[in-house]
């Protein structure tokens, strides 16, 4: 690694956990950085689950004050989301990646869509509020076993799929369903970490640059994300949602 590619690196490690620790799509950042300095397609996906992982535990670090009450949601949601991240690291490691490289930008493009247009989807689904308790229980495991068998697989756009998910089954505040994307966003990472180390093609020279990047970041973002109103948050999540989706559309096809 040239001392040119080493800067790149850390530039974009820094860019892409604080766009994570805002809505997530960092990955987007690092992961073409990575393909351009001549990792393969598999090798650059694992190298960079690794990488952005840090940055997750950072982030929900600094958005810590918006997690007060949430903590026995977290721990009863944690089995479920490990379950459906460790089925997306299996499909990552078992099966062919170009069947799932053309399904990932529609994925990205409709949790753009449900939270653009999240109360429309309230008006048919209903409000969270009017949910009773174990129609919102099924509906949140539903939804985060969704969100962990995609970030197990790609984690690029794992932030906007938590945030459309989450923000659709419970009612809270943007800030705090951010805050609870970002603990969630970890679980899936340690999860990453774990089973990539052992079984997937880690490039670990570039983990050790990228990994402390994401790390600073993502507290950044955080304490950004906090400071940001409710609606300028919302659209500022569209826009990374719908550029994510666009880029991996146009690389698919």
């Amino acid at each position: 690694m040239s001392p040119w590619e080493a800067i790149g690196l850390l530039a974009a490690g820094l860019g892409a956990g604080t766009v994570n620790a805002i809505a997530g799509g960092g990955s987007l950042i690092t992961f073409p950085v990575l393909v351009a300095i001549g990792l393969p397609g598999v090798a650059a996906n694992v190298s960079n689950s690794l990488s952005v992982a840090p940055g997750y535990a950072s982030s929900a670090l600094g958005s810590r004050a918006d997690l007060a009450g949430q903590r026995g949601r977290v721990l009863r949601v944690i089995p479920t989301l490990i379950l459906g991240a460790l089925g997306g690291c299996a499909l990552l490691l078992l099966t062919p990646r170009s069947v799932f490289d053309v399904v990932v930008p529609f994925l990205v493009l409709g949790a753009t869509a449900m939270l653009a247009f999240q109360n429309k989807l309230r008006g048919l689904a209903g409000h969270p509020k009017d949910y009773t308790p174990r129609r919102a229980a099924v509906y949140l495991h539903v939804a985060v076993f969704l969100c962990g068998l995609y970030g197990g697989y790609f984690n690029a756009a794992l932030g906007v799929l938590l945030i459309a998910g989450l923000a659709l089954v419970l009612d809270e505040p943007l800030r705090r369903v951010s805050a609870l994307k970002n603990v969630l966003s970890a679980v899936v990472g340690v999860v990453t970490v774990l089973i990539y180390s052992a079984f997937g093609p880690v490039n670990w020279a570039v983990v050790a640059v990228l990994a402390p990047a994401t790390v600073v970041g993502g507290y950044v973002g955080a304490k950004l994300a906090r400071r940001l109103p409710s609606h300028i948050l919302r659209w500022v999540i569209i826009t990374f949602g719908a550029v994510v989706g666009v880029v991996l559309l146009v690389r698919a096809f």
